[in-house]
């Protein structure tokens, strides 16, 4: 049975940081492509960042030059650093893994997600 469990999320100040951690155990596959959403009351699922296995990296066009995405494989941990945060950063994110033959930020699999973890972005 595959475990998905978040944290990290938390209140910042504008400009400041967080890092948002998941970790997998369970994962049946050797090969994943591990990601990001976010989600903000009323709206759909927004990709936010994805990792291939081999460590290829993509960001959402918003994020580019302040998050940056990690994975660990030999702990099957995904990280996200988040820097620089601004009003519109904050939502519910989500970590989520899965086979995927194009890993990317707008292409991001749902197989196995997390329960979410709450990021506020305040003046």
């Amino acid at each position: 049975q595959v475990q998905v469990v978040e944290s990290g999320g938390g209140s910042v100040q504008i400009g400041g940081s967080l890092r948002l951690s998941c970790s997998f155990s369970g994962l049946p596959y050797k090969s994943y492509c591990m990601g990001w959403f976010r989600q903000v009351p009323g709206s759909e699922l927004e990709g936010v960042a994805g990792i291939a296995n081999d460590g290829g990296t993509s960001y959402r066009d918003s994020v580019k030059g302040r998050f940056t995405i990690s994975r660990d494989n030999t702990k099957n941990i995904l990280y996200l650093q988040m820097n620089s945060l601004k009003p519109e950063d904050a939502a519910m994110y989500y970590c989520t893994a899965g086979p995927s033959s194009a890993c990317r930020w707008s292409l991001l699999p749902r197989t196995y997600m997390g329960q979410g973890t709450q990021v506020t972005v305040s003046s």
